[in-house]
């Protein structure tokens, strides 16, 4: 019982590091804005594809931080 209980641990911690193994992170500048279209100048852009599913997370301006 006790080694089907690791032997599951150490598959769910396994499968949930395998994502991010695979992931690439590129620092890019937006050079323009067309509509749909965003041209954007990368480092190492060479990581990419024509067809790759890219993520874009904007950055965050004005967060306020509360406090007591």
């Amino acid at each position: 019982m006790k080694k089907t209980i690791v032997l599951a641990m150490a598959m769910m911690f396994a499968l949930s590091t395998a994502g991010s193994v695979f992931a690439a992170k590129l620092k890019c500048t937006v050079d323009a804005v067309d509509g749909d279209k965003v041209t954007m100048t990368c480092e190492n852009a060479d990581k990419l594809a024509p067809g790759d599913k890219v993520k874009i997370t904007p950055p965050k301006k004005g967060a306020a931080i509360e406090g007591c």
